[in-house]
């Protein structure tokens, strides 16, 4: 399992970090995914490492914007 968290701007409430968590969540071998709004950060855990360009492009289809790993 890898575990990385990052930097996201934009989320400001409950329904913007459950936009973030389904985007990420449909990435492939993804298994958990934890957003706080309060502070930006955006856990993810995969069976293995993401591509960080595939975790932006999830970002960005939610709305928000990767600012990079915390």
């Amino acid at each position: 399992m890898s575990s990385v968290t990052y930097q996201v701007s934009g989320m400001s409430c409950g329904h913007c970090e459950g936009a973030v968590r389904a985007e990420l969540k449909s990435l492939p071998g993804v298994t958990e995914v934890s957003a706080a709004a309060s502070t930006g950060l955006v856990t993810v855990t995969a069976e293995a490492p993401l591509d960080d360009d595939a975790v932006r492009a999830a970002v960005d289809e939610a709305g928000y914007e990767l600012v990079g790993r915390a």
